[in-house]
């Protein structure tokens, strides 16, 4: 079972959510680089060639940020319906990312996840991680007895996505990944105010609806409780245990 170190970053800007695992990312993709280097000064019938052996770090982050909106590096600004100056007026920030995915929003009320994982230490696939992010949600709405789905070509979490004129959207996803080291993450909406997702078209996606854990329940959802079952399922999906109360960079 593997360590993953955890920290929640509470309520944080997201440029520097975005630096603080830039760095993780950085700090990972040197130490695969070094161990490259260590690896062509032994002789070859002593080398290992197992990436995985690197001294590399796992890392999850939660927070919450303050409104903003991200578009990932194959989105089109197009789908930012406001203006420059109406944004701007309302508070609400705008950042062009170098993750994947569309347009999307991030405001408080809504739990954003970055995993920095070293894939080479679980599996070289980028589809087979978006699935198992997809898992730790969907088991996490299904503890509040609400079934998330998959939508077939739409990364993300869906409810009732099978139903035309019902299919709403409950968490976005968007990563990066460099020498299989990953950044970004997950977006769950649990309480978060859904009318920021009428000045953009969420995820490239028209005609579809966003949802909250909170619109779906009726109520508003206590936060730690969620963040406490997004961990444990965290845990499951990932084979890991979450270690806390680690040093900064």
């Amino acid at each position: 079972m593997q360590e993953v170190f955890f920290k929640d970053l509470g309520d944080i800007a997201y440029k520097q959510a975005w630096d603080y695992q830039e760095a993780l990312l950085q700090q990972n993709v040197e130490a695969k680089s070094q161990y490259a280097t260590s690896q062509n000064t032994v002789p070859v019938n002593t080398q290992t060639n197992n990436a995985s052996e690197a001294a590399t770090r796992h890392y999850l982050l939660l927070c919450e940020h303050p409104p903003v909106y991200t578009l990932g590096k194959s989105g089109k600004a197009a789908h930012i319906l406001i203006s420059e100056e109406d944004r701007v007026k309302k508070g609400i920030e705008y950042y062009p990312t170098n993750r994947g995915g569309d347009i999307t929003f991030h405001g408080p009320g809504q739990i954003v996840g970055y995993p920095v994982l070293d894939l080479e230490k679980y599996y070289t696939d980028i589809g087979k991680y978006l699935r198992n992010l997809e898992e730790v949600i969907i088991f996490t709405l299904a503890a509040y007895n609400i079934k998330g789905e998959r939508s077939a070509g739409e990364t993300g979490v869906w409810i009732e996505p099978s139903v035309k004129g019902r299919e709403r959207k409950i968490c976005a996803m968007g990563v990066r990944c460099s020498r299989w080291v990953t950044m970004h993450g997950f977006a769950l909406n649990v309480n978060t105010n859904l009318d920021y997702f009428n000045y953009i078209i969420p995820c490239g996606i028209q005609n579809k609806q966003v949802t909250s854990l909170a619109k779906e329940l009726g109520f508003d959802a206590d936060m730690e409780e969620v963040k406490t079952i997004l961990k444990e399922n965290f845990e499951k999906v990932f084979d890991c245990t979450l270690v806390s109360g680690w040093s900064d960079l």
